[in-house]
Formats: C-alpha cells, sequence, structure tokens
C-alpha cells in the first residue's frame, strides 16, 4: 500500500483508491510512518510548521497544498518531488472579498460602521463603483474570478499578467496603465519578481484617489511606502494580506486614512472545504492510477 498523509480523513471524500492507505496530519502530533509517505498534503494554514515534514520524508513524490501560493513550499521542495497548488479552490471564495473590499472602501461602509456606534448621520456623496476601471495584476484563476463577479457593475476591467497573452497585458505595461486605473487589485504570486513590486514608484504612478486592493501576498507590497501615501490621503488601500503578517498592534497600518484590513481570510471560507475534497480526491485518483496530476508547478 501507498502511505499518503492527509489533514482531512478520506472519508470527507468518498474513500481512497485502491492501492492507498491514508495517515491524518492536521498539524499536530505527526503520525508514524514519515519514512514511507509518498504523497503529502499540509494542512491549510499551517504556516512553515506543516511544511517542513518535507524535508524528512525520503520516498516523497508529490506535495499537494491547499493554497494556490506556494513560496513557502518551494525553498524547501526536494529535488525530484512535484509540487502541485490548489488552483481554484480558493477563486470563488477570494474574488467575493475582492469585490466586497472594492465596495466597501469605495462606498466607505467601514465609517459608517464606526459612525452608527455614536448615532452620526454621514450622508455625502461617494464613489461608486459603476464606470470605475479595475486593473488586476496577476490574471490568473482567481483574476478570472473577479472579472466575473464585476460583470454587470458596468466597470472596465484591464488584465496584467507576466507574460502577455491575447486580451491580457505584460508587467512591463503597468507603468503606462497605472495612472489610469481607479482600482488596482494585487492577485499575482510572491515571486523574486513580484517581491516589493509595488513600491514607492509604483504607487506614485497610481492616479489620486485610487484604490489598493492586495488579496496575494503582503511582501508585493513596500509596506512603508505604501503607509505614505495613504497617509497623505492620496490614494486608499483594501489589505487582505500585510507585511508584517498577522499585522502587530500599534502597527500604524491600523489606523492609517483610508485603509480597510482583512486578516488574510480571501480563500477561508465555507466555500473552501467542498472544493478541496473534490481536488484531492481527483489527485488522489491520478496518483494511484500513474495519471497526469493537477496544477503542477513547474520549477524555474
Amino acid at each position: 500500500m501507498t502511505l499518503v498523509w492527509l489533514p482531512f480523513a478520506p472519508e470527507a471524500f468518498g474513500g481512497l483508491p485502491n492501492g492507498l492507505s491514508a495517515a491524518l496530519y492536521d498539524g499536530g502530533a505527526e503520525p508514524s510512518g514519515i519514512d514511507d509517505v509518498e504523497l503529502y498534503v499540509p494542512p491549510y494554514m499551517g504556516g512553515d510548521a506543516s511544511v517542513e515534514p518535507i524535508t524528512r520524508m525520503p520516498r516523497l513524490r508529490v506535495v499537494q497544498t491547499l493554497t494556490a501560493g506556494v513560496d513557502n513550499v518551494l525553498p524547501l521542495l526536494p529535488e525530484g518531488v512535484t509540487l502541485c497548488n490548489a488552483r481554484g479552490v480558493h477563486d470563488a471564495s477570494t474574488a467575493e472579498l475582492v469585490v466586497g473590499l472594492i465596495i466597501a472602501s469605495l462606498r466607505r461602509i467601514p465609517e459608517f460602521v464606526r459612525a452608527q456606534a455614536f448615532g452620526e448621520w454621514l450622508h455625502d456623496r461617494y464613489d461608486a463603483l459603476a464606470d470605475k476601471r479595475v486593473l488586476i495584476v496577476g490574471y490568473g484563476s482567481v483574476g478570472a474570478a473577479v472579472e466575473r463577479r464585476l460583470d454587470g457593475f458596468e466597470v472596465d476591467v484591464v488584465r496584467v499578467s507576466r507574460t502577455a497573452r491575447p486580451g491580457v497585458e505584460s508587467w512591463d505595461r503597468l507603468p503606462a496603465l497605472l495612472p489610469d486605473s481607479d482600482v488596482v487589485v494585487l492577485l499575482a504570486p510572491l515571486t523574486e519578481q513580484t517581491r516589493g513590486m509595488v513600491d514607492a514608484a509604483f504607487l506614485a504612478r497610481m492616479k489620486d484617489g485610487s484604490l489598493l486592493v492586495n488579496a496575494a501576498r503582503g511582501q508585493i507590497v513596500v509596506t512603508g511606502d505604501l503607509v505614505q501615501e495613504v497617509s497623505k490621503g492620496r490614494l486608499r488601500a483594501a489589505l487582505d494580506v500585510t507585511d508584517p503578517e498577522p499585522l502587530p498592534p500599534g502597527h500604524p497600518l491600523w489606523t492609517a486614512p483610508g485603509v480597510l484590513i482583512s486578516p488574510h481570510v480571501g480563500g477561508d471560507t465555507t466555500a473552501f472545504l467542498p472544493r478541496a475534497h473534490r481536488l484531492i480526491a481527483e489527485q488522489l485518483r491520478r496518483f494511484a492510477l500513474a495519471e497526469p496530476l493537477l496544477n503542477v508547478v513547474p520549477r524555474s
């Protein structure tokens, strides 16, 4: 029998294919058999501690993450081990939050919530999402899901990815696209190319009064540069991820004007488990039958 480590019981997705046996590892006490594990699914949101066991699995052949981003796994991945991500699992949840953050920020809903506690009536004319240009930086499956949910809001969507393709611009077009964009949504993976990409120069090119939404990784944004821009009131920001994370008490982002922060909950909703179960069930079926796996991350 081929041993796999899973973060949830196989009964959750209909059981294991023939030829596989499973041990449950949810980030607590390690089960026995680490020397025999051939496929490992690290617990979701388990941090570095949940990834570290891959360095002690001599028979490991496949790592299947439950996250779309794999920046914390790649540095530890042994040579010859196939890495697969959870592309598609978080599309619905993350896209919902992105659109929610955009609307909440533009319509100033956090201010209304604070005012309600004091019985204040903040009637004014506020920004609408309609007629805005939304720039999606990192147009993959989540970006496409965001665009589908924006359909009907009467917006102009501009797509940017590392490599240009029909309907999608390349990174090098960003300096020309930023000044005309009302909302900039970050969905790019964290790589050496994107780390710190949103720096003072990037932010300076953004349109006065525009909104930066980060649902990717905190390290894509240079936090100090963002604090400077939002503190001046020139830009607004809605952040599901930050650097550092969790954001410590007293950090200037907590009280910066025009900043809305959610605690990295883009993918962690009731929509997660059904989609995760479907992916793991299909991936284990393919693994047992030696068929091509889904969502293989290329080494580069």
